[in-house]
């Protein structure tokens, strides 16, 4: 909402303008006005609103036109004052001030207009008749107020009503033509709707409309009130409740019949909280609010943000089969302006037989969006709601900023969840199939993978010593003019190369030698495709003598070429080596310390596994 209201009142001379103003500060009519006066500025504890407001006269006397057009164009609404008993003022209000103004302002935000018929004391008859045209010939004109600056009549609601034309404007809400909501008012409250659905059932039942009584207007309702408010949609339109709860038809109709009834500022309450400005879109500040990384640092979700996705998961899995269909998935991202997920998330995340994302893959990609994008996910997290039903003063309640990673070398231990690893190597390497693998995939089923739909990122869980964490492979581009600092920054890196290639693991030598050989960073050499005979590789020395010479653990053997789903075991190695950098290259080559990682890994995933057997039958 807007931080201060600024009023002008202009109108012909002598109808009053300045008699206004004076009588609702003195509340008494003055015996000599003068011909304006200045800029009056009534503090916010004083307004109904609670916002500063700044009351602005105009004198043709004292004024030039280049100052009138200033003013118009500062102005965040203007009343147009006439006299009830002045004919030629009334006249003057199409003829004259609304073109004025209209030429004078932003077509693409036009200044709401009020207009005063002053001077009511001196007539027995009202105005009315003759103005109410006038408002449906203008959508521009808020409202028409009577009053009289003598006895005082109508001069707060005159103000009240200017300052709730800027604040809570009919403009963007409804059109006095059609009598219904505009567009973007239905598509906001939809959306609203949709959110505060939280058994996505297609009713807001009473706990839900409790919820969100309490969420935008810091009360629940007593159960009479909400029967009351429900009985109220029954009688005027037979869809608008269902099975006792309020369908969608029936949440809008309340709001048109709110703005209808001059209640708008209901409907803005509800708008501002779930985020939207005042052009109906949903603010900046509410999408990204402010997130300092350090350098050194990433960015993971927390316990909350988990807890609040998996719900957004149960909500729309509506077969409970912990994978998400494309109309389920739809459905789920309705909520957004677009669709933020492309099928190459399908290559990015584990998915069932059927492609679809399952819920571990779900939880997957949105911890790599936090990872990657922090940014990206916060806007995310605002589409779906999350400040608002998980009771968040922001999104960023639901970010962790990790410590910087020297802290964690220096303290042999880190507090991350979330480790990349870099995979390097040449054309035709292995790269791809290596990424594949790592979500269960063999190379019968990577065949199926359409070009165009390939990822260059593949992120799922292992196990360490019993701690579930995230490994989020990066395939680099192999050319090295491309390589950037992002390219080199990881946890750990991985090169692969071909064993039937005999040119392959010369890449792999040079990009260690060149970008790893003197930093801390573990790297793991990958000797793929290790189906095929092995040729010898034409380089001064054998990979394994390589490994050797630079304290790096022995070439691991890689196929994806199985029958069933290719070994996570070296996936587990990986994410060990970036958990722990700091272990030395004897402890890496025992098979004690690697034993101890894994059998970690085999225990974790036979409870994970009946964890999630028990979640499938409880929901």
């Amino acid at each position: 909402m807007r931080k201060d209201v600024r009023i002008l009142l202009v109108g012909e001379s002598k109808v009053g303008k300045t008699s206004l103003i004076m009588s609702l500060v003195s509340e008494e009519f003055p015996d000599v006005v003068p011909y304006r006066v200045e800029e009056i500025t009534i503090p916010a504890d004083v307004t109904p609103e609670r916002v500063p407001t700044h009351i602005v006269d105009y004198s043709e006397a004292e004024q030039t036109d280049e100052q009138l057009f200033q003013e118009i164009s500062k102005a965040n609404v203007i009343c147009i004052v006439y006299a009830v008993n002045n004919k030629t003022s009334i006249e003057k209000v199409t003829d004259h001030w609304i073109p004025l103004i209209t030429e004078n302002t932003d077509k693409d935000s036009r200044v709401p207009l009020i207009l005063v018929g002053n001077k009511s004391d001196m007539v027995e008859h009202s105005s009315m008749e003759t103005i109410l045209p006038i408002m449906n010939q203008y959508s521009e004109i808020e409202t028409c107020v009577e009053c009289s600056a003598k006895n005082l009549k109508n001069i707060s609601e005159l103000f009240y009503y200017a300052q709730k034309a800027v604040l809570h404007p009919t403009g963007p809400l409804y059109c006095p033509e059609k009598k219904d909501m505009k567009p973007l008012c239905v598509k906001a409250l939809t959306r609203i709707f949709k959110v505060s659905d939280l058994d996505n059932d297609g009713v807001l039942n009473d706990n839900e409309l409790n919820f969100f009584q309490r969420t935008c207007f810091n009360s629940p309702l007593e159960p009479h009130a909400l029967e009351d408010v429900k009985n109220v949609v029954r009688k005027n339109l037979i869809e608008g409740v269902c099975n006792n709860g309020l369908t969608l038809k029936g949440f809008l109709f309340l709001h048109t019949l709110f703005i209808q009834r001059g209640r708008h500022e209901t409907t803005w309450t509800v708008l501002r909280r779930f985020g939207y400005d005042d052009d109906l879109e949903l603010n900046q500040d509410y999408l990204f609010p402010s997130l300092k990384v350090p350098p050194d640092c990433t960015t993971e979700l927390n316990h909350n943000a988990y807890l609040f996705l998996q719900s957004v998961f149960d909500k729309h899995d509506k077969d409970r089969d912990c994978a998400l269909s494309p109309e389920e998935l739809k459905d789920l991202f309705d909520v957004f302006p677009y669709m933020p997920w492309g099928p190459d998330v399908n290559n990015t995340v584990c998915t069932n037989d059927q492609g679809w994302i399952t819920y571990q893959g779900y939880l997957s990609q949105w911890t790599l969006t936090t990872y990657l994008d922090v940014q990206r996910c916060l806007e995310y997290l605002g589409y779906l709601g999350y400040s608002i039903m998980a009771e968040q003063e922001s999104q960023v309640a639901g970010i962790t900023v990790t410590r910087d990673k020297k802290i964690d070398l220096q303290k042999k231990q880190t507090q991350r969840n979330v480790f990349r690893c870099n995979v390097f190597g040449d054309m035709g390497s292995g790269k791809s199939g290596f990424l594949q693998a790592f979500l269960g995939r063999n190379l019968t089923r990577q065949k199926t993978i359409k070009e165009e739909h390939r990822s260059y990122y593949a992120i799922s869980t292992t196990y360490v010593y019993g701690q579930e964490k995230y490994l989020l492979l990066h395939e680099v581009f192999p050319d090295f003019d491309y390589l950037t600092d992002a390219d080199l920054a990881c946890d750990i890196v991985c090169l692969v190369y071909d064993v039937s290639n005999p040119y392959s693991f010369e890449y792999c030598a040079n990009v260690f030698k060149q970008y790893f050989m003197d930093s801390k960073t573990p790297c793991m050499m990958i000797a793929a495709k290790s189906d095929l005979p092995e040729i010898k590789q034409l380089y001064g020395c054998s990979p394994l003598e390589f490994c050797r010479r630079h304290k790096m653990p022995p070439p691991q053997s890689f196929t994806c070429n199985t029958a069933a789903e290719p070994s996570r075991d070296i996936y587990t190695k990986l994410t060990t080596m970036a958990m722990y950098p700091h272990v030395s290259q004897e402890d890496l080559k025992s098979s004690t310390f690697w034993l101890k990682a894994s059998v970690g890994a085999s225990v974790f995933t036979v409870v994970g596994f009946a964890l999630y057997r028990l979640l499938l039958k409880t929901r």
